[in-house]
């Protein structure tokens, strides 16, 4: 009689679904169904099946790695209880506090991007050189172009770092501009006249 864990090794959709672990492992950016349907040469359908599996295996308080969608795909990040531990292995400069400058900067892009550093100055109401530098330098944000005209500012969009880091499924998910909450009352403003202005 075969053994328990022979009958699983045999299981397409477990092999599948190994297959699919070890891309996500060796992914340095969160992988699609599609995407893992061309590596695999399988179904959406069954990578969909496959996905189900690992989430289970990967599942928060079961694993020390989680599987998780974000950013249009998914990926693998620690665990909760492993989060510390990883964080002083890899000192990454993403995993460092962001300033109170880089994050408005940060929200203003998330929610009005493309747009430039002359945009952001606009509605901070200080320079943003030294922010869009320190957010492009961490991956949180990138070029999208530039304005029309000659001589042109960049334009700038965040990345699909920015969503995985802060565990967006899209930029969809970002809270309402209604919801920010009184803390950030006079850049919700802000953001609102210019987004107001832009739709007419």
């Amino acid at each position: 009689m075969e053994s328990p864990l022979r009958l699983i090794a045999l299981n397409p959709v477990d092999r599948l679904a190994r297959t699919v672990e070890a891309l996500l492992v060796v992914a340095s950016a969160p992988l699609s169904l599609d995407e893992l349907a061309d590596a695999t040469e399988d179904h959406p359908e069954r990578i969909e099946t496959a996905i189900c599996l690992l989430r289970e295996r990967h599942a928060e308080g079961r694993s020390g790695i989680v599987l998780e969608e974000v950013a249009g795909g998914f990926a693998f990040r620690a665990s909760r209880d492993a989060a510390d531990a990883c964080a002083r292995l890899f000192e990454r400069p993403v995993e460092r506090g962001l300033s109170q400058a880089a994050l408005e900067t940060l929200a203003i892009v998330a929610y009005l991007g493309p747009c430039s550093r002359p945009d952001v100055a606009r509605i901070r109401g200080v320079a943003a050189d030294s922010a869009v530098a320190s957010l492009v330098e961490r991956g949180l944000i990138s070029e999208a172009g530039r304005e029309p005209g000659q001589g042109g500012a960049v334009r700038y969009r965040t990345t699909p770092l920015f969503e995985r880091v802060f565990g967006l499924e899209s930029l969809a998910a970002l809270p309402r501009l209604d919801d920010l909450g009184e803390d950030a009352a006079e850049l919700r403003e802000r953001l609102l006249e210019v987004a107001e202005a832009r739709a007419s």
